[in-house]
């Protein structure tokens, strides 16, 4: 395995490939096939930019015959024929079956730029600056996301001040503490030294905050709660929207429309960047250019996302991560019964093995190398990455789960075995 030019030229920032140490080739469903000539079970799917899996044929022909017939690549904002049938697919297969009526921002081509519009929209309908969020969330690189995100190591490197931001406790963190109770209690406290915010924004599910599931009645809850103080809901579904959960946005199974929502990751279909910003339309005031970029434009994007929409509806893979959400659940259950200091979380095709009960620093990281060598892909999320983190494209069956797990278990009982 030849990677000297990336040691040599590629900066020490680089991350996942310390992780999987393979120079990979090529992929197709659920599979990534390495120079080594070993072929890999992906359960990380880029981060949730899979869902589809990989190199999707109905998607893939799609864009190839976009690219073959000339079609336009770099439009900025202006009016394109890929567009418009995105935007249509979209309204048609999506909104108007969930009953939502939102406006369609497209930000730039990754999750930060979808979210760093919602804060910035959020602010200007509300003409105030603080925002506040969950500990234990993930929202972005940026500075105006990396305000929100809460992990440490991330937060310092950006070597400024975060502001505007106010951060309570996850519902999970501390069970005595009622989390909406709370901060009903500091928005009605004018002694309470909080300022009001414009906005309230949650994952439904804190995916690289360990795989935290948020409770029906505690999103049902937060919905009136915004409604009560004024604020808008965000909902950030750039890593659990899509079909993850079992249905295309995470919070239809609270039965709740958020004010505004953002989209990234798998929307772009094949993993092609691309992501949207979508708003209730009496809070499109922005003017003319207000909030732009170069690439938020990505025509073949426009091509693959229409094509992975169709694909999302007409294979009914939201119904697939339903009917199979059992088989990882019942699964994984059985695997962490081997030690009672492990624990399972998780919902649809996102689950999460939590170790942090292994008195071992670094055991989740372990048993994810240890996976590698098995031939599996898997990633760690939560605090002190004490989590092993699966995400099975939504494409994958009960055979394909099974396989995964099955290298999983095994890969986890040698980890155990060493201790």
């Amino acid at each position: 395995m030849n990677t000297t030019v990336f040691e040599q030229y590629e900066s020490e920032v680089r991350s996942y490939c310390r992780k999987f140490p393979e120079v990979f080739v090529s992929s197709k469903g659920a599979y990534i096939l390495g120079e080594s000539g070993k072929e890999y079970l992906d359960f990380f799917c880029g981060a949730g930019a899979l869902n589809y899996g990989h190199n999707h044929p109905y998607v893939k022909q799609k864009a190839v015959e976009y690219l073959m017939n000339d079609g336009i690549i770099h439009a900025l904002d202006m009016y394109t024929v890929a567009k418009r049938e995105f935007l249509e697919t979209f309204e048609e297969k999506i909104l108007k079956p969930r009953g939502l009526n939102y406006k369609v921002q497209f930000p730039g081509p990754t999750g930060t730029n979808a979210v760093e519009a919602a804060l910035k929209l959020a602010r200007k309908v509300k003409g105030r600056r603080t925002v506040m969020g969950l500990m234990g969330c993930f929202h972005g690189m940026t500075l105006g996301t990396l305000a929100l995100t809460t992990e440490r190591d991330a937060r310092a490197g950006a070597g400024v001040s975060l502001n505007d931001v106010v951060h309570v406790p996850a519902p999970y963190m501390f069970p005595e503490l009622d989390t909406i109770d709370y901060v009903d209690q500091i928005l009605s406290d004018d002694h309470s030294g909080v300022d009001h915010p414009a906005a309230f924004i949650l994952e439904t599910v804190q995916a690289e905050g360990g795989i935290e599931v948020f409770s029906v009645d505690f999103l049902k809850r937060l919905r009136a709660l915004c409604d009560k103080h004024d604020m808008l809901l965000i909902v950030d579904d750039i890593q659990v929207g899509c079909g993850r959960t079992g249905t295309f946005f995470s919070f239809e199974r609270a039965g709740i429309q958020p004010d505004i929502v953002t989209l990234s990751k798998s929307i772009g279909g094949l993993g092609l960047p691309m992501a949207l910003t979508l708003f209730r339309p009496e809070l499109d005031i922005w003017s003319p250019g207000e909030h732009n970029g170069t690439f938020r434009g990505n025509q073949i994007a426009f091509v693959a996302a229409k094509a992975a929409v169709e694909v999302m509806t007409n294979e009914k893979l939201d119904a697939n991560v339903r009917e199979n959400e059992a088989v990882l659940r019942d699964g994984l259950q059985a695997i962490a019964s081997v030690d009672e200091r492990l624990t399972v979380r998780g919902i649809g095709y996102m689950w999460g093995i939590d170790c942090s009960k292994i008195p071992v620093d670094g055991f989740a990281r372990r048993v994810i190398c240890k996976c590698f060598e098995n031939g599996l892909i898997v990633e760690l999320a939560g605090r002190k990455d004490c989590v092993v983190k699966l995400m099975p494209p939504l494409i994958a069956d009960k055979a394909t789960l099974e396989k995964g797990m099955a290298i999983l278990e095994t890969s986890l009982k040698a980890c155990l075995a060493e201790l």
